[in-house]
Parts: structure tokens; C-alpha cells; sequence
């Protein structure tokens, strides 16, 4: 892929999309393009899906995060525009895969020239990580597929390891140039986030992305929303001039680099805060989501729209981690399987199609909500009904098009498809090889798929 700026000058957008000369809304921070800058004296940034920062020191480069497999060379590009020196280290800041591919481009250009291979510094938990990531390529093919819309996306299994870990705290010090790579749990628990005091750039990692935080993902582990707004905390003290996200373009200047922190602290507090005090009453989740809402003046911040993931996830997150899976609703602990259930309840209603005629009729009233529970209902009891497959793929595309966030819009979307081509093929939600998204069988309505390949996009 060939190095191109989709944008007459990065730090102009940054600047406007502060301001709201540019609308948020209508602008993808994290995008297959790649913009450069440099932001300080020395440091580089390169903005794409996932960002690479780079300080140029006499002993070689320090990147932090090289990218992901499908724009790791349009970044070593844009990199190799500003500066030829080769990578002397390249730190980690979590193992999600959009960070952490393109290090054997660079290991090339050191054989090459017959110079020493560039280290890889990354915390401790990062090897547990890609453990985890080589047993489950199969789910997390599965879910990428759904959540980005890559019908042939392939989860990788082979991924470079660090050559040197942290637990707490590692400084490093390279040509001169100090860099404190500080531990935090967050969006992953092996997050780090890099402090350069003398030119005053914080790097994030994803714990600041122009979006709300990627702290609730529903098809994926654990996150921890406490110890992320400790470390927004600690960051926004640091006095930093510059700040380069995992995601999106530079935040510029102290006073905004401090409200931006702070801000995405505290909504992060707001919804832990709240959620925990309900359950600390007793209160089933159900409850807890629904009357537990992000402030809406933190919300129209243009770094925390919910364009990602969602205020509700998270809540739903944060009862995960102290709660386990129960959610206080005793039908659900042991339940009957979902096509029983739709089954007596088609029967109840007089078919499966007055269930989805009546799922019709809720998304004429704005009830997106119930209206997909009864055509769920519909689409399990009568799985082979055009008629049922039909309406089910109305209520998700209607669905889809009202989401505001890439995690909703993926998952619903994705069941509107699988909706449709299992209408036109005569299949459903029990059949052996249900035609909707790529490959697999279905039960109860979730595809277990295989894996066809491109690569892609986030990490578990």
C-alpha cells in the first residue's frame, strides 16, 4: 500500500476537530489511510486504523505500537519519509492486533544492512495474551467478521514476541532519549502507556481514542473501567504538550490534553460509580442498565462520542466483573433453550407470523428494542418460514441504520444478512450451513464459523 495524506495537514484537522470546525461525527479517526506529522522536535507521529509514534534518537527510531498487518507498510512508509534511521526499539503498548504487526519489516531492513534487530518491549501479560488469542483464533474470526463486516477475515495465530517485559514500570533510555513506559489495566490488562518528559509527548496507547472507551465490547474479555480512569487520572497530571492516541489524530496543548484525560476519567467513574452502587442494593442488571445513563455533556465531546462501543456496554462490563454472569433474573440461570422458548411463545400468539407481524408493527412505533425480541422469537420457532426471514431481516436493518456505534451496527447488521440469505435459500437458524455470513453452522441463532482469510482489524 503506498504512503498517501488524506488530509492537507494533520495537525490542522486536530485542531478543528477540537474547535468543531470539523464535525466528529462525520470524520473516522481511525481510517485505512495513513497521515503523518511531526508533532515535536524529533517525534513522528503516523495517524491510521491504529497509530505508530516514533522518536528519532542518534542509536535509531523508538516506535510506539508498528501497526497492523494490512497497514504496517503504508506507516514504515510514511516513517521512512521523515526518517532513515533504523528501528532501534519498538514498544507494545497492548497486544491487540492492529498494534502490534510490521516489526519484520524493520527486522529485513536491519538483515540488510547487517545491523542488530530492533528489541520489542511490551509488558508481562502480553504473552498470556497471544496464548489466548492461538486457542481462539476460530471465535475471534468469528467476531471480528461480525463486529467489522470482513466476510474473509482470518485471525492470526503467529505473532512477534517481546524480547523484553515489564511488570510495573520500565524506563528505557535510548540515544539519549528517556522514555517511561508505565502498567495499566484498561481497555486490555496489558496495557502501557509512554511518558517522554523531556519533549513532553504522552503516548496513550487505547486508553484515550477519540471515542468514547472501548470499555464494554460484548463479544469481548474483560475490561476494567477503575483502574483506566486511575491512569487517565495519573496521565492528566503530568503536564504533557502533546498527546498521541492509539486511535485518532494529536491532542495539542496542555489545557486540552488535561480535559480530554479528565473527562474520559470521569465518565469512566460515572458509570462504575453507579453501576457498582446498584448492585451493592441488590439490583438485577436489567434494572442497572436501564437507569444507569452516561451524562450527556460528556458525551457530546467530540473525543467521547459513542461511535465504538457504548455507555451501556460498559455498565454491562463493569457487572461482569463483579458479578459474573448470573443478572439476577432466576429464568435465566438455567434456562430453556431459546427455541423452546420462541416456540411456546409462537404458540401462545397464534404463529410465528402474527410475532412477526406484531415486530413489524413495534418498528413503526420506535420500540426498536422489543420489536427484535419478537421477530428473534419468530425467526427461532418458524426457521424456515421466507416470510418470518423476511421480517427479521427488516427489524435488524432498521435496527442497524438507527446505531450509532461500529459494535451495534456490526451485530445487527450482520443478523439482518443472515436473515436475508436465509430466506432466499430456504434455510434457518437450525440448519447445518446457513447461507447468511460467511461459512459455519447456527444454533439458536449464533454462527459458530470457519475461517476464510484477510487481515484485519481489532484485538479481544
Amino acid at each position: 500500500m503506498a504512503y498517501r495524506s488524506r488530509t492537507p495537514d494533520l495537525l490542522d484537522v486536530a485542531d478543528r476537530l477540537w474547535t468543531g470546525g470539523i464535525d466528529i461525527d462525520g470524520f473516522v479517526p481511525s481510517s485505512l489511510w495513513v497521515s503523518f506529522a511531526e508533532v515535536a522536535p524529533g517525534v513522528g507521529f503516523a495517524a491510521s486504523f491504529a497509530n505508530v509514534a516514533a522518536f528519532d534518537t542518534p542509536e535509531g527510531l523508538v516506535l510506539v505500537d508498528t501497526g497492523s498487518a494490512l497497514l504496517a507498510g503504508a506507516c514504515h512508509e510514511a516513517l521512512r519519509s521523515w526518517s532513515d534511521r533504523p528501528l532501534h526499539t519498538a514498544v507494545f503498548t497492548h497486544g491487540h492486533i492492529d498494534h502490534c504487526f510490521g516489526v519484520d519489516i524493520y527486522e529485513a531492513e536491519a538483515a540488510a544492512r547487517e545491523a542488530p534487530p530492533p528489541r520489542v518491549v511490551a509488558h508481562e501479560a502480553i504473552g498470556a495474551r497471544f496464548d489466548r488469542y492461538a486457542a481462539t483464533a476460530g471465535y475471534n474470526s468469528v467476531i471480528n467478521r461480525r463486529q467489522f463486516r470482513l466476510d474473509r477475515f482470518e485471525w492470526p495465530t503467529r505473532f512477534r514476541r517481546p524480547d523484553e517485559t515489564y511488570a510495573t514500570r520500565l524506563d528505557l533510555d535510548v540515544g539519549g532519549i528517556r522514555l517511561e513506559l508505565h502498567h495499566a489495566r484498561g481497555e486490555t490488562d496489558d496495557h502501557t502507556w509512554v511518558w517522554a518528559p523531556e519533549s513532553r509527548v504522552l503516548c496513550t496507547g487505547d486508553l484515550f481514542i477519540w471515542a468514547s472507551p472501548n470499555c464494554g465490547n460484548p463479544q469481548k474479555v474483560q475490561r476494567y473501567p477503575a483502574e483506566w480512569a486511575r491512569a487517565l487520572r495519573e496521565m492528566a497530571t503530568l503536564g504533557a504538550d502533546v498527546m498521541l492516541p492509539g486511535h485518532g489524530v494529536p491532542v495539542m496543548g496542555r489545557d486540552r490534553i488535561r480535559q480530554a484525560l479528565a473527562d474520559t476519567a470521569e465518565l469512566l467513574e460515572w458509570l462504575h460509580d453507579r453501576t457498582v452502587a446498584l448492585m451493592n442494593d441488590g439490583v438485577p442488571l436489567d434494572t442497572i442498565v436501564r437507569e444507569v445513563e452516561a451524562p450527556a455533556r460528556l458525551l457530546d465531546r467530540p473525543y467521547l462520542r459513542p461511535s465504538y462501543d457504548e455507555p451501556e456496554f460498559v455498565v454491562r462490563n463493569v457487572w461482569r466483573l463483579y458479578g459474573g454472569w448470573y443478572d439476577g433474573n432466576p429464568a435465566r440461570l438455567k434456562p430453556a433453550p431459546d427455541p423452546a422458548v420462541a416456540e411456546e411463545v409462537a404458540a401462545l400468539a397464534g404463529g410465528a407470523g402474527i410475532l412477526a407481524d406484531r415486530a413489524r408493527a413495534r418498528v413503526g412505533a420506535g420500540d426498536l428494542r422489543l420489536a427484535c425480541h419478537l421477530v428473534e422469537w419468530a425467526w427461532l420457532a418458524a426457521p424456515h418460514d421466507p416470510a418470518v426471514a423476511a421480517a427479521r431481516a427488516e427489524v435488524y436493518g432498521t435496527r442497524a441504520a438507527a446505531e450509532a456505534s461500529v459494535m451495534s451496527r456490526g451485530i445487527f447488521e450482520w443478523a439482518a444478512r443472515e436473515a436475508r440469505e436465509a430466506g432466499a435459500a430456504g434455510s434457518g437458524p437450525d440448519s447445518e450451513q446457513a447461507p447468511g455470513a460467511p461459512g459455519g453452522r447456527t444454533s439458536g441463532g449464533t454462527r459458530v464459523a470457519g475461517r476464510p482469510g484477510v487481515e484485519g482489524n481489532d484485538g479481544t
